[in-house]
């Protein structure tokens, strides 16, 4: 459900500032450390990518400054996000954008991600899974590359306000494990405390993971 924002709405004069007089959105890369993580993961012999997604997800969900959107030439937030994200053809290495539901249950998340990317793993299309929400974010990944620094250009005449992630390759040093994951957002809704807010929930979750890959995945 969207919800439209009331006069009330405390970031009014950045909103108009951001979107007409110095419109702009900024990107930043963080390090995440996952060496627990991914060794939990490989114990239970979990693929990394529909984890990333969950994290990314999930942590959306926390932040409503990650949720805001116009409909309609209103500006508001969703209730829920759910994740958009790429896959690629390993035969005719084109890439694919698809989605799935998001799901707080990990396990139940991972189950339904799992099987959007086999259903369309084969496929040529941009967008092969149908009915895709309007409740969506974007998440690409660039497991070849390990980035200090993302950006995308988004053209100057759009408004699009969700946050875009695109992920990087491990890096390894010293028995230590890091992705790298770039974030850009648009200033005109989320300002740096509120992508502090989020990188410190999503480090929450990762140092917390024993806690929510305890979801059965056979329930």
């Amino acid at each position: 459900m969207f919800k439209q924002i009331d006069e009330n709405y405390p970031r009014k004069e950045h909103f108009h500032h951001y979107m007409t007089l110095a419109r702009c959105s900024y990107s930043l890369v963080i390090d995440l450390d996952i060496t627990t993580l991914h060794a939990i993961l490989k114990e239970k012999k979990l693929k990394v990518y529909p984890v990333q997604i969950y994290l990314l997800a999930r942590a959306v969900q926390k932040i409503p400054e990650f949720r805001m959107d116009l409909v309609n030439d209103e500006l508001g937030h969703w209730d829920l996000l759910h994740p958009s994200y790429t896959i690629l053809n390993k035969e005719t290495k084109t890439f694919s954008s698809i989605w799935t539901p998001y799901d707080e249950n990990f396990a139940r998340f991972y189950k339904s991600c799992m099987t959007d990317i086999e259903t369309y793993s084969e496929n040529n299309k941009l967008f092969p899974k149908p009915n895709m929400p309007e409740n969506m974010f974007n998440i690409s990944s660039l497991p070849w590359i390990d980035f200090t620094s993302f950006h995308l250009h988004l053209s100057t005449d759009e408004t699009y306000l969700l946050p875009i992630f695109t992920l990087g390759k491990f890096k390894v040093e010293e028995g230590k494990i890091t992705l790298p994951v770039a974030i850009q957002v648009h200033h005109a809704v989320c300002d740096g405390y509120h992508t502090g807010q989020y990188v410190e929930y999503l480090r929450w979750l990762i140092e917390h993971c024993e806690e929510w890959l305890s979801d059965s995945l056979y329930t």
